[in-house]
């Protein structure tokens, strides 16, 4: 390697380099920016500029009046980090263990490991409660303006080249497709992006053994953040290490290839040991969560395939792989430049081949998710792609611009790939035209650039008059300027127009929620002034978006996790609530009988003065109504009372409140009429959990039922008071074939509700206290049978009656029991979130290593030291 060469190596690896040139004595002390920091700066700020240039073209909040909140952003992420802001404040009943928010009580430590563990993630306490939109979409624009910088910084590592090319490269890896289409929607999965070039470059310095200690460092710090992607970018950079082993001139030797390999596995243990305490608890949880149906994996179209590297298209059934023409060019260029060693050459093609064909393969792509295959999106792993197109055209372009015979075949290869991708029905009107300019402008860019390429290659020629040669040096100086100004147009058009596509793409076809507004203010308002919490919950209410209860308080039913447990799930579906996502998003059911086993005391509701728009801010009228219920904790007699047998969700609440509230009638069913009776004066309710369209009973309002299975479920809802003459008659109007359970219909009398009610809190705990996990009861002296907490019995919580030992607790219809002797006058249960203990000892084991890592490395420099100083004998 030449020695000018070896100083920007030096300089990139944050070391001084000991080949550059020397300060003459009395002159002014000037310190360059050394390409290390210019590259990776550059590529943050074009980054960032550019995201907020496609925001804004988009019309998308912060820049424009429109949502953002697609599918899970609005359902999940702004909801989380809503949570999240109020959990750093303190402003929260629970704790780091569990969430008294939502699902009546969830596991929350496996949800920070899943969506807020990112250290990206604190900068939302930073900005006030009403602009937590505006901090996520600050936390997102950061993570990708990270990534675009971390990659510009390994492209520097691995081989010297012109900052301002990596600086583009970088930003291209940063707003690819995959960006755009995925990343942008789904925010922790960004930590992913970030990490695939710092696991990278952990790769480097295993491969060179240096940084023993800091490398299992920016492992753990990238499988805390978001373990599942960092899972991808691991796998993606044992492909890179893998490469770097068999063609750096560095490692030339089995034995140092050997030896890189093993001190890289070794840090990615300990790293990934280091992340134990999150992770386990995360993959327990996530083993404990309700279950998706099965999915399984179909390659996508050939045509397909190739037109998701080109711009402005957007698809959940293909691979993004847009990273722009200009990089995507000289990652084609690779193949054919004789400027790189054939090894590297080979090495990296083969290593982009490869991986692109392991998208389309079953095994590989079992391999690349961990062995299951994802409900919806299945190549989340693109972004790795992504970035080995972004390494291969570095290697092409580090040592100057391709020769012209290079170019001709890349720019061929690209002609072809957009000739056999014209049939795709991801091509958008906006593909060829962006494709067009982005290609016209780095083609200019190369043809620009040229020219100096040859120029410092040649012979010298005669010496020229001093006119002449001002000239030149002015025409030297300008050409790489104007070279990397057409790139930086080439590249940051095409990613503008893309970004912009694909967000008005997908706020065409997706699922979306309004964005924060008066109508979640006042509900919070609401909630806030009648929250009395532990004495008794309050219920939101329905609020547009999910998981409202984590924007506007209370400690109502919905929530909307990927570790949202199978009991919590299958136990309010059994009682007639309905979900979202497969099970996975259970919603409120406002209904008394609930309301009273889960001791909804307040529930809030409101209703929209206008259609929710994407443009508006939702606006709605809120009313507030108090009933009594009984405590959280309630006693069940030993003997359970008979009730209504069957399988209906009527049937169900009944059995766990312990008495007989409904009427359930015979039912005849004519053509789209379904006719029952009913005592005079009860509360008709229609049970359809898989019936899509309306219910209208004679004289009252059609209601709505939403049931498309096995993704929706349509909760229970009230159509009306049964007229004097006790004739129930349901008029039906669906927009599907209709399925209905065999006793869809419950009549309420809510004399029997209320003497219910009056039943359990006479035997019900006279006191309840909760601190953060903890939940303590006092019960009536004498109190036998079993203790009921009106929370789903997840797995983690532990319970004890009196000074008797903590042990797991019992369940009782799905919540969380306590048998009683008669002797005992206080329960405790306590929730801990399986996995803890086996993930702080794997936490602990790793840190142990990493301790013993640091201190041989040590001692191996100092004997190291002696001998490099001591003199050569001849």
């Amino acid at each position: 390697m030449p020695p000018a060469a070896e100083t920007v190596l030096d300089e990139v690896d944050g070391e001084e380099g000991k080949g550059g040139p020397t300060r003459a004595p009395g002159s002014p002390r000037r310190r360059p920016l050394s390409p290390a920091v210019a590259g990776p700066l550059a590529a943050a700020l074009l980054t960032a500029v550019l995201l907020a240039l496609a925001t804004r073209l988009s019309r998308s909040y912060p820049f424009g009046p429109v949502t953002r909140n697609i599918v899970d952003l609005g359902q999940q992420y702004l909801p989380f980090h809503a949570y999240w802001r109020s959990f750093l404040l303190g402003e929260t009943h629970g704790d780091a263990f569990l969430n008294w928010n939502s699902g009546f009580g969830a596991g929350f430590l496996g949800d920070i490991g899943t969506y807020l563990s990112s250290p990206f993630d604190l900068l939302v306490v930073l900005f006030p409660a009403d602009r937590v939109e505006l901090a996520l979409y600050v936390v997102t624009a950061v993570k990708i303006t990270a990534a675009g910088a971390a990659m510009a910084l390994l492209l520097l590592r691995m081989r010297p080249g012109p900052w301002p090319v990596a600086a583009v490269l970088g930003s291209a890896y940063a707003l690819s497709g995959w960006t755009f289409d995925l990343g942008a929607t789904v925010p922790m999965w960004l930590d992913g992006l970030v990490a695939f070039p710092l696991l990278c470059l952990v790769g480097e310095w295993a491969r060179t053994g240096r940084r023993p200690v800091v490398g299992p460092v920016v492992v753990a710090l990238a499988w805390t953040a978001n373990f599942y992607t960092a899972y991808m970018a691991t796998i993606g950079a044992a492909v890179v290490l893998l490469v770097r082993l068999l063609t750096a001139a560095e490692t030339a030797g089995a034995r140092q290839r050997l030896a890189g390999a093993l001190r890289a596995a070794r840090g990615v243990l300990i790293g990934i040991g280091l992340a134990a305490p999150l992770v386990v608890v995360v993959f327990l949880g996530t083993k404990a969560a309700d279950p998706t149906p099965e999915s399984t994996f179909a390659p996508a179209a050939f045509t397909e395939l190739l037109a998701r590297f080109l711009p402005a298209t957007a698809s959940l059934a293909s691979p993004a792989l847009f990273i722009g023409t200009p990089a995507l060019v000289l990652a084609l260029t690779l193949p054919f430049n004789g400027a790189v060693a054939p090894r590297v050459r080979a090495g990296w093609s083969a290593a982009v081949v490869l991986v692109t064909l392991s998208l389309q393969w079953e095994p590989t792509h079992l391999l690349w998710h961990a062995g299951a295959s994802p409900n919806g999106g299945p190549y989340r792993q693109a972004f790795v792609l992504c970035g080995l197109l972004i390494v291969a055209g570095w290697f092409s372009a580090a040592r100057g611009v391709p020769r012209p015979t290079a170019l001709l075949a890349g720019g061929a290869l690209l002609g072809l790939l957009a000739w056999a991708a014209h049939g795709s029905v991801d091509i958008d009107r906006w593909t060829y035209p962006a494709l067009g300019v982005a290609a016209v402008l780095a083609l200019a860019a190369a043809l620009v650039a040229l020219p100096h390429r040859r120029g410092t290659a040649a012979a010298e020629p005669p010496a020229p008059s001093p006119a002449s040669t001002r000239g030149l040096r002015t025409t030297a100086r300008l050409l790489p300027v104007l070279a990397v100004v057409l790139l930086v147009a080439a590249q940051a058009g095409e990613a503008a127009v893309t970004g912009k596509r694909i967000v008005e793409q997908q706020r065409d076809e997706v699922a979306w929620s309004p964005r924060i507004g008066p109508w979640h203010t006042a509900v919070a308002a609401e909630v806030a002034r009648a929250d009395a919490w532990p004495k008794h919950r309050t219920e939101p209410g329905e609020v547009p978006g999910g998981n409202d209860v984590l924007i506007v308080g209370g400690q109502g039913a919905d929530y909307y996790s990927s570790l949202t447990s199978e009991v919590t799930s299958r136990t309010l579906a059994s009682l007639g609530f309905g979900y979202y996502a497969k099970g996975r998003h259970p919603v409120t059911l406002d209904n008394p009988v609930t309301d009273a086993l889960f001791s909804i005391g307040t529930r809030v509701r409101s209703v929209p003065t206008a259609p929710v728009r994407q443009d508006a801010l939702p606006r709605a009228t809120v009313t507030v109504a108090t009933t009594p219920v009984p405590p959280l904790v309630t006693v069940r007699p030993a003997k359970r009372p008979a009730t209504h047998p069957g399988d209906s969700a009527f049937a169900e609440q009944e059995r766990l409140l312990g008495a007989d509230v409904y009427e359930l009638p015979a039912v005849d069913r004519a053509g789209r009429t379904v006719s029952a009776r009913c005592p005079a004066g009860s509360q008709a309710w229609f049970w359809a959990p898989e019936y899509r369209g309306g219910a209208t009973l004679a004289g009252e309002p059609r209601v709505d039922f939403e049931g498309k299975p096995p993704a929706v479920r349509a909760p229970m809802r009230a159509l009306g008071t049964v007229p004097g003459s006790g004739e129930v008659r349901i008029e039906l109007s669906p927009e599907r074939p209709v399925r209905l359970p065999r006793q869809p219909v419950g009549c309420l009398v809510r004399a029997r509700l209320d003497s219910a009610v009056r039943q359990l809190t006479a035997t019900g705990a006279t006191e309840v206290r909760a601190t953060g996990h903890t939940v303590t009861a006092e019960l009536p002296p004498g109190s036998t049978g079993t203790a009921v907490l009106a929370a789903p019995r997840i797995s983690g919580w532990r319970c004890a009656a009196g000074d008797a030992e903590p042990r797991p607790a019992r369940a009782y219809r799905g919540l969380v029991a306590i048998p009683l002797d008669g002797r005992a006058n206080t329960v405790t249960c306590s929730f801990r979130p399986p996995g803890i203990k086996l993930g702080g000892a794997a936490g602990l084991t790793a840190l142990l290593a990493l301790i013993a890592t640091g201190v041989l490395h040590r001692r191996a420099g100092r004997r190291a030291e002696p001998s490099a100083e001591a003199p050569t004998v001849a």
